[in-house]
């Protein structure tokens, strides 16, 4: 058992107070890094004391890890909840790309805490991947059984889709803001339907 586990909150206003506590992580780090980012920054923009934040987070290392996985978990959920209505895999595709660029747009801090992850806390930077990959295997599995895509490769293909929505998101969300999201959606959306395939369709 791990150090997050073992601070979970117990009550409502304890997980309140720990979620305060990870949205102020959020923008501490997101300004400062991870090096330069204090938990005497963190306290004073959740306002609290400095004990409060040991009630919930061994140290600087555990509140970075318990973001890394906050914010996984907040992208995914998301982007889940915009596709949820899709009536087929493809159209589900397009619409949760839209859904991670705007997501994006509107926490610019992602970028740079999930990126310096691998470097400060690797198992979390990982388990932020697997855990979309697993997701997306899901999804393409059972779309598979459904008709609606070719089931062949499918974890290698959850991998690619995620990739493209990785760096679909760097450059439309974090670097050039001014195309719509829906526009670099539609761009893509034959590419993952078709590939490269040069054939009409």
């Amino acid at each position: 058992m791990n150090d997050t586990e073992l601070k979970t909150p117990k009550t409502a206003r304890g997980l309140k107070t720990r979620n305060k506590l990870l949205d102020a992580a959020e923008k501490e780090f997101g300004e400062k890094g991870f090096h330069d980012g204090a938990i005497s920054g963190i306290t004073q923009r959740a306002g609290v004391a400095l004990g409060t934040f040991y009630t919930y987070f061994e140290s600087k290392e555990a509140v970075f890890r318990a973001l890394v996985e906050h914010m996984s978990n907040r992208t995914r959920t998301h982007v889940a909840s915009r596709v949820a209505g899709a009536p087929d895999r493809l159209t589900a595709e397009r619409e949760g790309i839209a859904a991670y660029i705007e997501l994006v747009r509107q926490n610019e801090d992602l970028y740079r805490i999930i990126m310096e992850a691998q470097f400060v806390a690797e198992e979390a930077y990982r388990a932020h991947y697997d855990r979309f990959a697993r997701a997306y295997q899901k999804n393409l599995t059972e779309a598979a059984a459904r008709g609606e895509i070719d089931p062949a490769h499918i974890e290698e293909r959850a991998w690619a889709l995620i990739g493209i929505s990785v760096f679909l998101g760097l450059q439309y969300g974090v670097w050039d803001k001014d195309k719509p999201a829906e526009d670099v959606a539609d761009a893509i959306d034959g590419f993952v339907r078709y590939g490269l395939d040069r054939q009409e369709r």
